[in-house]
């Protein structure tokens, strides 16, 4: 039964994915097609220096080798650069922004790091200043200064900043269910003040934890032993999907399976709240002892 649950996976298309976005794109798909929701597809490309479209065709391919089909057309932020300044243009109107000069350098240098979680909180430098150049920030409301700060949202080079395309995006496709890593619970509080302002819906968000390697750190586009151009030469989709299946607790041992046979099973009760260690030994060891495949 189909309800008006709307779910998305909005990559970056910097690289080949890795396992850790695999997993991202799993849960994201499960919770919303468990809820005979729909789940959409978001090319997240508005850094042109480091995003490509080879890129961006390679992943849509390994998501639908993978067997996680989106609804509908993908949406590329690189087509949206007007949607976006209408939305700057408002923010403006209502003397929110302001233009700043500082320097990554200058913010280390002047700022403490936030108490919780270590980000450099912006002092508000330039909020008075009256500068006609440079990155665009957004004045937060007291009780987002010192734990957020006055936020970028389009940078001194006239690139789109995340905070700003992702809030707009999300509301304009009608997404209602956010899933991605807890290391962007941060964003939240400031993602929910752009909500306020525009007067768009907010989403529910859920944060899922991170795959990292021995080292405790997560992975990424680095970690080139567990992402999918290897993957895919050693694995199976149904392998893949069911190993992740099994260290996010949805089974209780490995076993494959394709992302459609996990509906019944997906319950964020049963999603651990800390990151999972992995490194591709251990991949290796669980497929290959459940398949028997030499080449696994």
């Amino acid at each position: 039964m189909e309800t008006d649950i709307t779910g998305r996976f909005a990559p970056s298309p910097t690289g080949r994915m890795h396992l850790g976005n695999v997993m991202c794109a799993l849960l994201s798909w499960l919770d919303a097609k468990s809820q005979g929701g729909r789940w959409l597809l978001r090319i997240e490309d508005i850094d042109t220096q480091r995003c490509k479209r080879e890129y961006a065709l390679q992943l849509m391919e390994d998501l639908q080798w993978l067997g996680l089909m989106w609804d509908d057309n993908a949406v590329w932020q690189s087509e949206r650069g007007d949607i976006y300044q209408q939305h700057l243009d408002y923010l403006t109107s209502l003397g929110l922004t302001y233009h700043c000069n500082c320097t990554r350098n200058d913010l280390l240098a002047s700022s403490a790091p936030h108490e919780a979680d270590g980000r450099i909180v912006y002092p508000g430098t330039c909020r008075d200043k009256g500068l006609k150049e440079g990155a665009v920030r957004i004045r937060v409301p007291k009780e987002l200064e010192a734990t957020n700060g006055d936020f970028i949202v389009q940078r001194r080079d006239g690139t789109w900043a995340y905070q700003l395309a992702v809030v707009i995006d999300d509301a304009l496709m009608g997404i209602n269910r956010v899933v991605r890593g807890r290391d962007l619970k941060t964003s939240v509080p400031q993602q929910e003040f752009l909500y306020d302002v525009f007067g768009f819906r907010k989403p529910e968000f859920r944060h899922h934890p991170l795959l990292c390697n021995m080292a405790g750190l997560r992975l990424c586009k680095r970690d080139r032993s567990l992402d999918m151009g290897i993957l895919r030469k050693k694995y199976l989709p149904e392998e893949i999907i069911g190993y992740l299946a099994y260290k996010t607790g949805l089974t209780r041992e490995y076993r494959a399976a394709g992302a459609k046979e996990l509906l019944n099973a997906f319950s964020w009760s049963r999603i651990p709240e800390d990151d999972i260690m992995i490194n591709a030994d251990c991949l290796h060891a669980s497929v290959g002892q459940s398949s028997g495949n030499p080449s696994s």
